[in-house]
């Protein structure tokens, strides 16, 4: 299985331009999936380093794969971490590097993950409701079904998928399982469907199945988490650079690229100049070329912010 195949490196060509890769330089990639990022990066080192996250299993399996088969001249080039990125800076200090250059991150569930069914991401698949990322985690989307609470499930839907009538939806998901646990995909679906708005039922599904995997995944927590962290570990005018794929994730890394906060308001300090850590080198998002949408659909909703690390 080639990594195009796995997972379609989404904006390559602008997240490189975005990295100024240099040579004899340090830098992550905190999503690794199936390494078509990676790859192009490496292919830029020579004396430089890279290291790639992933919480995936499949993931790690795949980074040994394409190992064996990018021939570097040393093994140096290239360390696979298997963790959250929530925990950057922990796992790069226990490798010895305290600062790096650039750091890419690619917020999308990856391509390998929505194909395979028995992950339970995509709602077109006839399985369990899984969703974890992390396989070895201990919550699951079903769990989150059969489980949470009325007021739980209201606050997922609203806040996560921003459902419109995510009362209702809870309300109903709480009275089916009081007689039949919810253990597939279908049944969210069949549920899901009777409440969404006519004409609309497609992208109604993608927000209540998006929600499920947001709370399973802690992915808004997390993404607040790596982005304080990238700021730390990131050298002076080194690059940020983050793919994001909705507006709740966008909306975090561009508060933080501009603003230096996730609220999204201007802090100045005692001179009145601006506190934040990254100085925003687009202000508005770049967005995937038409050609490269028609080649892979799940580009479409892609934005990419980039960040550069302030001097002062």
């Amino acid at each position: 299985m080639s990594e195009y195949k796995y997972h379609h490196p989404v904006m390559l060509n602008e997240c490189l331009e975005g990295l100024q890769i240099q040579s004899s330089r340090i830098y992550v990639d905190v999503t690794f999936g199936g390494g078509g990022h990676s790859k192009a990066i490496l292919h830029y080192l020579k004396t430089g380093h890279l290291i790639a996250f992933d919480q995936d299993q499949d993931a790690e399996d795949h980074a040994k794969r394409l190992s064996e088969s990018w021939n570097k001249e040393s093994d140096n080039s290239f360390t696979f971490i298997s963790a959250n990125f929530r925990f950057l800076k922990k796992y790069l200090r226990l490798h010895g590097i305290r600062k790096v250059d650039g750091i890419l991150a690619d917020l999308g569930v990856s391509s390998h993950q929505f194909d395979t069914p028995e992950r339970g991401f995509a709602f077109r698949a006839a399985a369990e409701p899984d969703m974890r990322m992390d396989q070895h985690a201990e919550k699951s989307a079903m769990q989150v079904l059969n489980e949470y609470k009325e007021k739980d499930l209201i606050y997922l839907f609203s806040e996560y998928g921003e459902v419109k009538n995510a009362r209702t939806l809870a309300r109903e998901i709480v009275s089916v399982r009081l007689n039949t646990p919810i253990k597939t995909n279908e049944q969210v679906k069949e549920i899901a469907w009777k409440l969404s708005p006519k004409h609309r039922e497609i992208k109604y599904l993608a927000q209540v199945f998006q929600a499920i995997r947001i709370e399973v995944n802690e992915e808004l927590e997390a993404l607040r988490e790596f982005l304080k962290q990238a700021g730390e570990v990131l050298k002076p005018d080194g690059r940020l650079v983050v793919i994001s794929y909705h507006s709740l994730e966008d909306r975090l890394v561009k508060n933080y690229i501009n603003k230096g906060n996730f609220k999204g308001v201007d802090e100045k300090d005692f001179f009145g100049n601006p506190v934040r850590v990254l100085d925003p080198v687009n202000r508005k998002p770049l967005v995937p070329k038409v050609e490269e949408v028609k080649q892979n659909s799940r580009a479409r909703s892609a934005k990419l912010r980039i960040g550069k690390k302030r001097n002062d």
